[in-house]
């Protein structure tokens, strides 16, 4: 099974039809899932349409039907479990005993395969190859038994193990929760006339909606015209991913109270006091790599200039569900200027490195422009070990960082150097203690069961570093 981020979900229970609003919450997390996107109105009865491709075309032009209902949910993804077809698209609705359910899912579920094979064992099945849909499908076991949604959901998420953000449509009543760690954001907004949940705060503010707070690990949250209604959870534990700081969130949203555009800044000052460097000039890799960059050049006091052009209607690369396309979405992508980077020594600032393809052929187009030195400055620790919880990294053998040194990447990725900013610098910059974050994929120690994985259990980054 190939494991990959993201995807972003939105539900709204409003006094006046929510389709358009839904539509623009969409379109402002669009970086969060390019493969398919769909949605489920409430007027009555559920009114669920799903396409593959982008909001613009995935979602245009709908029936009547979806026109006027004043509840509903969005989703747009990429694949997290399960391939990249149609029926692993969401909202996912099913017939309960207690009526119809539709979710939107942003996460993975690490212990899919054991809850699919218990019910399959039972006579169960199911239509698609989604975690997902083995979540709505506890929900809707559970709800005519316990006769109560919050209760449904928290029985529900006993069996769960993972990362999840989740918005359920239940008849007319639109609930949201959280994993009991927070691994994956959500937040929630003020309408006139209702209330709005949502992936990222972004999409609050594309819908003209206010921010209240984030709901916290582990409560059920129940969305109504006139108030939110909250039921907390119990764990004190925390786990947010820090790759959501560092690259999938958009750069102006607030994750958990914090500024991910700051974080990025932060963390390019960091990489200066880290690792300086004789050069002549700072570029980004964009637009991943804009705020770091802008951090870097003004630690460093070095001109910053936008040597690579992005093309903006191409798909992310790092999200593309095969190798090939990411190798093509390269070139097509970014392009660039002579200008600024010819007989120059290149600070080439970026957020990440997993596989190292994508920097390769980057470091060559800018060489290839004329760039005398090229120097890689990485805003994310070396990424050594898969994750489990919702980010595309399958297989140990894909991440360049993993038993290299600095010396043998710099080789491998063509660059005269690199750097990385260090763990504790990535911590201070997200400003979170590190108990509260997930750093799984640069320490192998994960905060939830991992079949062959360690379970974190340091305090510190210093006992993380040993491990």
């Amino acid at each position: 099974m190939t494991f990959h981020e993201a995807c972003g979900i939105v539900g709204i229970a409003s006094d006046t039809p929510v389709l358009t609003l839904i539509q623009v919450g969409l379109r402002a997390l669009q970086h969060r899932g390019q493969e398919s996107a769909g949605v489920t109105i409430h007027d009555g009865a559920h009114q669920t349409h799903r396409a593959m491709g982008l909001v613009s075309s995935a979602l245009e032009r709908l029936e009547a039907r979806f026109l006027q209902g004043t509840v509903g949910l969005g989703h747009v993804r990429y694949s997290t479990a399960g391939d990249s077809t149609l029926r692993n698209a969401q909202p996912i609705t099913v017939s309960s005993g207690s009526g119809e359910l539709s979710i939107v899912h942003n996460g993975t579920i690490a212990n899919q395969h054991q809850l699919r094979e218990e019910r399959e064992a039972k006579g169960w099945a199911f239509l698609s190859d989604t975690d997902s849909e083995i979540i709505v499908r506890l929900l809707a076991n559970r709800l005519p038994r316990l006769g109560s949604p919050v209760r449904a959901i928290r029985s529900t998420m006993e069996r769960l193990v993972g990362s999840y953000s989740i918005a359920l449509l239940h008849d007319g009543d639109l609930y949201a929760f959280r994993d009991p760690l927070g691994i994956k954001p959500l937040c929630l907004g003020r309408l006139p006339g209702g209330h709005v949940v949502a992936s990222e705060s972004v999409a609050l503010d594309a819908m003209g909606a206010r921010f209240v707070r984030d709901v916290a690990p582990g409560e059920i949250v129940q969305l109504t015209t006139d108030g939110i209604i909250p039921h907390p959870g119990e764990s004190q534990a925390r786990a947010h991913c820090m790759f959501e700081y560092v690259y999938f969130a958009r750069a102006d949203s607030r994750l958990d109270g914090q500024l991910a555009y700051n974080t990025r800044w932060e963390l390019g000052r960091r990489l200066w006091d880290e690792s300086p460097i004789e050069a002549d000039v700072v570029v980004p890799l964009p637009d991943s790599g804009t705020a770091f960059a802008l951090g870097y050049a003004e630690a460093s006091g070095l001109p910053y200039r936008e040597g690579l052009i992005k093309n903006r209607f191409v798909w992310r690369s790092f999200i593309q569900p095969h190798d090939a396309k990411r190798r093509a979405t390269v070139n097509e992508k970014l392009n660039p200027v002579p200008e600024f980077l010819a007989g120059r020594r290149v600070v080439l600032v970026d957020d990440s490195i997993v596989r190292g393809n994508t920097s390769r052929r980057i470091v060559n187009r800018v060489r290839d422009a004329g760039a005398r030195e090229v120097h890689l400055r990485i805003g994310c620790p070396p990424i050594i070990s898969p994750c489990y919880l919702g980010i595309d990294m399958p297989s140990r053998e894909e991440f360049i960082a993993r038993g290299r040194s600095l010396t043998e990447i710099a080789r491998e990725t063509g660059a005269d150097s690199v750097h990385y900013v260090s763990r504790e610098g990535l911590v201070e910059a997200i400003g979170k203690p590190v108990r509260e974050l997930c750093l799984g994929c640069l320490t192998g120690a994960y905060p939830v069961p991992i079949p062959g994985g360690k379970q974190r259990s340091q305090a510190t980054l210093e006992e993380y570093s040993q491990g």
